[in-house]
């Protein structure tokens, strides 16, 4: 590469960083995952204060310390961790005030945290079911409703929902996570047409199977399913929801190509649908 290119090349990167410079950043999900990837990468690209959002308060500022030891160049200026289990609405409406009361807004909510439960629908319980959906989903509405107020006074801000393929393909003995997600995508787009014009933005990213500890759960023990034939790295969806930040787009699927499933599921739906279950059913079939 010429020396000419190499200066362009770290002018672009400069003017990417940027684009998150100065930015109060909350990410729910952060102790673990996408959310621990993303934290790391919004910290690297300039955001000044991370919010840090989990149940677990020990994995947070296990975290913070590398943040803080780490990331010489583009340490953020401030780090908040804070112990909250989004499926609890009155826990949210807690950590919002505290957090409004302390920073007055934030730039961008990434609401991150979730997981699923493994199984048929008739050997699952109602809680189990109940559990999932009320921290994918209502744990998104409440942070949302939170925040939303602020960022509409301001005329700025971004929400990023972290979704999964599965928002658009329903997965047999994923059924809870399934719905779960499909809502998250629903409640987005709806918001979505609902904030054109407003200065505020919303954006869902979908991605494949990720290498994360979703399989952890003591539901995916001997049978964990092989729906992809391959898993993402979490740097590569923590890069989507940076670009989601950003984004005027609805969704952004990760990888981008799948899109293209997405478009022939909803075109022929009536050719897709049989094959994907018969796909999906083998998969559980062969791990009950």
């Amino acid at each position: 590469m010429s020396d000419e290119r190499k200066k362009e090349s770290k002018h672009n990167k400069k003017v990417r960083l940027k684009k998150h410079e100065g930015k109060i950043v909350l990410i729910t999900g952060a102790s673990s995952g996408i959310g621990r990837q993303a934290s790391i990468d919004f910290a690297d690209n300039g955001a000044d204060v991370l919010i840090l959002v989990a149940r677990s308060e020990s994995r947070l500022y296990e975290l913070n310390k590398i943040l803080q030891t780490n990331l010489e160049s583009n340490r953020p200026k401030e780090v908040v961790v804070y112990a909250c289990d989004i499926s609890k609405r009155e826990d949210v409406i807690k950590m919002g005030k505290e957090i409004l009361q302390r920073f007055q807004y934030i730039d961008i909510l990434v609401n991150n945290a979730g997981f699923g439960i493994y199984g048929n629908v008739k050997d699952q319980s109602i809680e189990e079911i109940e559990a999932v959906m009320q921290t994918n989903y209502l744990g998104m509405v409440y942070c949302t409703k939170v925040f939303l107020e602020s960022m509409l006074l301001r005329h700025s801000g971004h929400i990023v929902n972290v979704a999964s393929l599965s928002a658009s393909f329903g997965v047999a003995g994923l059924a809870g996570y399934s719905g779960s997600k499909y809502a998250m995508l629903g409640f987005s787009e709806s918001l979505y047409h609902e904030l054109y014009g407003t200065g505020v933005g919303i954006t869902v990213v979908s991605p494949i199977g990720v290498k994360t500890g979703f399989f952890n759960n003591e539901s995916f023990v001997n049978h964990k399913p092989n729906y992809t034939g391959f898993m993402l790295e979490s740097k590569a969806v923590s890069k989507a929801v940076l670009a989601a930040a950003n984004s005027r787009r609805l969704e952004i699927v990760v990888p981008f190509y799948l899109r293209a499933g997405v478009w022939f599921k909803h075109t022929l739906p009536y050719l897709v649908n049989p094959l994907i279950g018969a796909h999906f059913r083998r998969q559980l079939k062969s791990k009950m």
